[in-house]
């Protein structure tokens, strides 16, 4: 099941107060990126991220999940109704987030 517009729309908006959010549709889903580097996604209308150091800490009882099939597991981030925490998630796992590659 790919991800709806409307999904996206609201995630974004959680996390409008934020500056470097973008995002690439991929397949149905969405990759979300806080400034130029991969933070999660959005897969199957489900907001999913890194299981970073910090965001286990964040969340210690959050689910494992599958973006899809073959893919590493994430994080489910289950209280998007919070902007505030959603923004310190993010940056948190900030640092944590690999560099993105270099173009050849």
């Amino acid at each position: 099941m790919a991800s709806s517009k409307e999904y996206l729309e609201f995630v974004l908006e959680q996390l409008s107060g934020l500056t470097g959010i973008s995002y690439r549709a991929m397949m149905g889903e969405y990759i979300l990126y806080y400034q130029g580097r991969i933070v999660g996604g959005i897969y199957d209308d489900r907001l999913l991220v890194k299981p970073t150091e910090s965001a286990r800490k964040m969340m210690p009882d959050a689910p494992f999940e599958l973006p899809y099939e073959g893919a590493k597991e994430m994080l489910l981030v289950e209280n998007i109704d919070n902007r505030e925490f959603l923004s310190e998630l993010f940056n948190v796992m900030y640092d944590e987030l690999p560099a993105p590659k270099k173009k050849k």
